[in-house]
């Protein structure tokens, strides 16, 4: 175990140190989707959903989910979040529509932020799914990846080359 950082001398989890890294700019985008039927794609895109703007509201839990990572992922740093930002794109499939959620997310600190970029864009879909749920509850979440990190001197720059054409 003594290769594996989130474990101590005995075995048990911990939380890494990072105290002794030097704060740099650090960057990350993750990317997660959420295939819906037809139905649910004109209501959504004509704001004809009971219970309000779902992009919007989806928008604003998944900035939220992102500052509050560190309460949900156990060995995840509190960090000082510098900006999050979320975007969607509407792709037509032969399914239905799927909508691709990338977020942005970006500090200055001793650690990164792939976490929080992944866990904005799962819980923008997650809230996607619940406040679409009453329409269709077969609808498909993910892939959820790491499309790119920046930033740090531990580990590289990290690029995966998205296939766009399906998104994944």
């Amino acid at each position: 175990m003594a290769d594996l950082t989130h474990f101590n001398d005995q075995g048990r989890a911990k939380m890494v140190d990072v105290s002794a890294k030097p704060e740099t700019t650090r960057t990350a985008t993750a990317r997660s989707s959420i295939l819906v039927n037809d139905e649910i794609y004109e209501a959504i895109t004509n704001q004809k959903m009971k219970k309000g703007d779902v992009l919007a509201v989806a928008q604003v839990a998944g900035i939220m989910a992102s500052k509050n990572t560190s309460n949900i992922i156990p060995m995840c740093h509190p960090i000082a979040l510098q900006g999050v930002d979320i975007g969607f794109d509407w792709v037509k499939e032969a399914q239905g529509y799927r909508l691709v959620i990338e977020t942005e997310a970006k500090t200055k600190g001793s650690t990164g932020v792939e976490m929080e970029a992944l866990t904005a864009s799962s819980v923008t879909a997650l809230t996607v799914y619940d406040m679409c749920k009453a329409l269709d509850k077969g609808m498909v979440i993910g892939p959820t990846f790491l499309v790119e990190k920046t930033g740090g001197v531990s580990s590289n720059d990290y690029s995966r080359q998205v296939n766009q054409t399906n998104r994944d």
